[in-house]
């Protein structure tokens, strides 16, 4: 299945503001990872109201990067702890009743360990970067205060190896040339290193997409070379051992998708390891990968606290189950209960099982993977869980998984649901088996012992797509079906428009949405929403 992603980005740049009031806390300056000259420290937990008056300068937590101007990947480069889109999440937050909402901006640099990078410019002068605002037009990025700095060495090493092995960049008017881009991926995962010396020792899984069909093409002896001469002057015999392991992707096509569907992995490591969620997670490079690591093991243990023990999770939208599977690991779900991770892109299987592989042995509870469309009988996966989590794209939820969650005040489900409500999954006395192309179930018989009469009484959303968030919000409070209990918000991409929300929704009648008290006291009415 071919990945597309766009390099380019259009939003507007944000001005420096005059000053803004937060609650400040110390964080971790990016001097510690890298020679390049650190910004000042930054806060670190914004809370909606903050009550201080300690005003931060704009440029106390500044960008401080030289690619700003003619990069597309930020879009402000003052007050990285405080994104612009925060003001709009506040007023929705507050309009809606909700005063509890907090936000964490995590690390403002040297926060992206996963990034892809277009190859572009001639093999004496090569571009290796993001495309300039509104254009195709490489930028060079080789100072990039968002990197990781583990991946600008590795680009810089990328560099060099383009230059001395005369390897030719793409062109994408013609179609020529031989490297298209680069995916650069930081694992921090080393149990031989004291925890607080892991991130900044990080180590690259360099992924290459090459403009050919495949190894059999007559190029192949020269990105043979040009992976050995990665592998040869940042491997394990080097002081400083940077490259984790080398791919190739084998790419011809004239659009603007990235990856092809053919992979080969070259030297180095196979498996690719991160501890995230107090689990270790596996990953391959075709898979999806959260570009901030820190503050998605934040977000995951802020989702931990929000599901009772012993509960039956269901998983949407799960991707290889990292969600789903570090629940069952750090909640403690019983034997009977069950854990069920739904997920469209079947080729998430392998590194589901991977990760399953390497769950502690104190888990014991059903764990499932399953390759389905959620928007297909979607009531069918709610039924027998307790509590639902769901992490669509950014559109947000498809239409009728939303209709589903809505009805389910309205939803009667008797002792033996009908067979359109069942899902067919063989009962298996041995843990890890495969069933056929779809689904891969672990330990405990299926549904042994759990009800299939339940409905699920928590609902937690994770949503990177703010205006689709807020849809949903809306749809879900103004059917009474669901009240919004708690809200957190994580600077996932400091210095762009955007935010990742963690909603937690509790089964209720009456939601957020209140009408507007008058001067007269009245009885409580039932009656429609206002």
């Amino acid at each position: 299945m071919a990945a597309a992603v766009c390099l380019i980005s259009l939003p507007s740049r944000a001005a420096p503001p005059s000053s803004v009031t937060f609650i400040t806390c110390s964080t971790t300056s990016p001097s510690t990872i890298s020679t390049i000259p650190p910004p000042p420290p930054a806060p670190l937990l914004l809370v909606q109201e903050p009550k201080t008056t300690s005003p931060i300068s704009p440029s106390s937590c500044a960008l401080n990067c030289r690619h700003f101007q003619s990069c597309s990947g930020c879009t402000h480069e003052y007050n990285l702890h405080h994104p612009p889109i925060l003001a709009d999440v506040n007023k929705f937050f507050k309009k809606i009743g909700v005063s509890n909402f907090t936000f964490d901006s995590c690390r403002l640099w040297g926060w992206r360990c996963r990034a892809k990078l277009a190859v572009r410019g001639s093999s004496m002068k090569p571009l290796i970067g993001l495309y300039e605002e509104g254009t195709h037009n490489a930028v060079d990025i080789p100072e990039c205060q968002a990197h990781h700095p583990r991946i600008n060495e590795a680009v810089d090493l990328l560099r060099q190896a383009i230059v001395e092995l005369n390897i030719e960049p793409y062109d994408e008017d013609n179609g020529t040339g031989e490297l298209r881009y680069v995916q650069m991926a930081v694992t921090t995962y080393s149990t031989s290193l004291p925890s607080a010396e892991r991130y900044k020792n990080g180590k690259v899984q360099v992924a290459l997409v090459w403009n050919s069909r495949s190894e059999s093409s007559p190029s192949f002896e020269k990105l043979n070379a040009l992976s050995n001469y990665l592998w040869n002057k940042g491997g394990p015999r080097r002081d400083v051992h940077l490259i984790h392991s080398i791919w190739a992707n084998f790419q011809t096509s004239m659009s603007n998708v990235i990856f092809g569907n053919r992979w080969r992995h070259l030297i180095g490591e196979r498996d690719f390891w991160e501890h995230v969620g107090g689990i270790d997670v596996s990953m391959v490079p075709s898979s999806f990968g959260q570009a901030n690591t820190r503050a998605f093991d934040s977000l995951l243990q802020k989702l931990q606290k929000c599901v009772p023990y012993g509960s039956s999770v269901v998983d949407l939208y799960a991707g290889a189950g990292v969600i789903g599977l570090s629940l069952a690991a750090t909640r403690k779900c019983r034997w009977e209960k069950s854990v069920k991770c739904v997920e469209v892109n079947k080729e998430a299987k392998y590194s589901f099982e991977k990760t399953a592989s390497r769950l502690p042995t104190t888990v014991d509870c059903c764990i499932s993977w399953h390759q389905a469309d959620t928007s297909k009988e979607p009531l069918s996966w709610l039924i027998g869980s307790d509590v639902v989590v769901v992490d669509p794209p950014r559109k947000g939820l498809d239409p009728s998984l939303l209709t589903a969650l809505q009805s389910l005040s309205f939803t009667k489900i008797k002792h033996n649901p009908p067979e359109s409500t069942k899902r067919n999954v063989q009962n298996e006395k041995r843990p890890w088996i495969l069933r056929g192309d779809t689904s891969v179930q672990i330990n405990k018989e299926m549904g042994q012992g759990e009800s299939q009469s339940s409905l699920p009484q928590t609902l937690i959303y994770i949503s990177c797509g703010w205006e689709s968030f807020k849809e949903d919000c809306m749809s879900l409070l103004s059917r009474k079906a669901w009240r919004l209990e708690k809200v957190h918000g994580f600077n996932f991409f400091p210095g762009t428009q955007s935010i990742e929300i963690l909603a937690v929704f509790k089964r209720g009648s009456g939601g957020n949405i209140k009408k507007k008290k008058s001067g007269k006291k009245k009885k409580p009415a039932r009656g429609p929403l206002a």
